[in-house]
């Protein structure tokens, strides 16, 4: 059958039930799997067959779902995580020790600059943040010898920022590392990174892919792309004999599937970051509709900004689909359907009047997510960054005033009404 469209992909892809099987993927609610012999479970053990013998590290629900995430995305295996956050550790982690060091935009999820900037420095491993929009030439001047990945997201959480995908390949390329990018926002249905030169891709699967606030998850998906072997000294793990699997070679023997096999069999078996199969369950049952839900979401959105820009109390807008955006262009180029859900905005007044304006909003709920059907909303300062100190915070784009506004697939005119009766809440009028 020739490629799919990706709303089939959505629906069908991961799982074809054969003759009398479940039309729906069934749950492997099951830590074990049985063999006949001793030597088919070795074999198992010694990477020298494939198939199920503990859900730790493979499991045939998670594996439909994560191979349907990895047709969406275009890449020749995936991995789903126990969540985003674990999925953004193992990309990193699968290629770096202590010692080693990546370059990271500054423009990333508060949790994310603290893994990298915290937790990966108690590993032995430093990062250094750089601003987005630099140029090739001082993105280029981060680099060390030691470095072993650059890491961005495709959409900025929460400061809506566009990666220019292209310039930040070819900086990795020139440095002979790989581009790994946090494609939650966007999701593939509106960005496709591999096809932008992008090697590895991350996401959030508790935002947009689930999309009703259900699960929590993440995925990994590698494109395949990337010769580890032509950089041999610079990835070891990759690259030479790995003792506890009898001296093999990931990327001898599992060619364009090594990185993703590594992940699997070596940092999910001694780290155990899995999803659960009634996870991945629900996470299916989400991904069915991503194609339908992310142009509502879109539409919303674009709506939601265009009322705000219009309102006079409403200080600056950060919404790449909204004509005159600063990445307006650059949205059209790597995301022509559309962004997604999400808006930053600032009040006149500053932080107080941010609150107070969240405080009153009776459809859009303070809570600690984003990218679902329901409007949200959230003030990142205050909540998702407050460990970042003010430096920290100006780095990463967050002003005292952002509001990050996940708009919602609810009927736009009730969101619009609840923003304008909040609005007046504070304002008056």
């Amino acid at each position: 059958m020739k490629k799919r469209g990706l709303g089939t992909v959505c629906i069908q892809g991961g799982y074809e039930p054969k003759k009398g099987e479940a039309r729906i993927l069934p749950i492997y609610q099951s830590t074990t799997f049985k063999y006949d012999t001793s030597e088919q479970m070795a074999r198992l053990f010694d990477l020298e067959d494939s198939g199920y013998f503990y859900s730790r590290l493979q499991n045939p629900t998670c594996d439909a779902v994560a191979a349907k995430i990895c047709e969406l995305e275009g890449g020749v295996g995936a991995i789903l995580t126990s969540s985003g956050q674990a999925a953004s550790f193992l990309a990193v982690f699968n290629l770096c020790g202590a010692g080693d060091h990546i370059v990271s935009s500054a423009a990333i999820y508060g949790g994310t600059s603290n893994l990298f900037t915290v937790t990966l420095r108690k590993l032995g491993i430093e990062v250094t943040l750089v601003d987005p929009d630099a140029s090739a030439e001082e993105l280029s001047a981060a680099f060390r010898p030691n470095t072993k990945a650059l890491f961005a997201e495709t959409l900025s959480n929460p400061t809506m920022e566009v990666l220019d995908i292209e310039k930040f390949a070819e900086v990795a390329h020139e440095h002979g590392v790989p581009l790994i990018v946090d494609n939650t926002f966007a999701t593939p249905v509106n960005c496709r990174p591999f096809e932008w030169g992008a090697d590895i891709v991350t996401h959030s699967t508790t935002k947009y892919m689930d999309g009703h606030a259900m699960t929590v998850g993440g995925c990994i998906v590698d494109s395949g792309n990337f010769d580890w072997m032509a950089h041999k000294d610079k990835f070891p793990g990759l690259t030479t004999p790995d003792e506890s699997y009898h001296g093999l070679v990931y990327a001898e023997s599992f060619g364009r599937s090594a990185y993703i096999m590594k992940a699997t069999a070596q940092l999910m078996r001694d780290l155990g970051t899995c999803q659960s199969p009634q996870n991945a369950f629900l996470l299916n049952v989400g991904l069915e509709t991503l194609h339908l839900r992310m142009p509502r979401h879109c539409e919303n959105a674009l709506r939601v900004a265009q009322w705000l820009s219009a309102n006079p109390h409403v200080a600056w807008v950060n919404y790449p689909g909204l004509a005159g955006d600063k990445y307006y262009e650059r949205a059209k180029k790597y995301m022509p359907n559309g962004t997604c859900g999400v808006i930053a905005f600032g009040l006149e007044g500053g932080r107080e009047q941010a609150i107070d304006f969240m405080d009153h909003l009776q459809l859009g709920a303070i809570v600690t997510h984003v990218a679902d059907a329901r409007t949200s909303v959230l003030h990142p300062a205050s909540h998702t960054h407050r460990q970042l100190s003010d430096e920290q915070l100006m780095e990463a784009g967050v002003r005292p005033d952002l509001i990050r506004l996940s708009v919602g697939i609810e009927d736009a005119e009730d969101i619009l009404a609840d923003l304008d009766q909040a609005m007046k809440h504070v304002y008056g009028g």
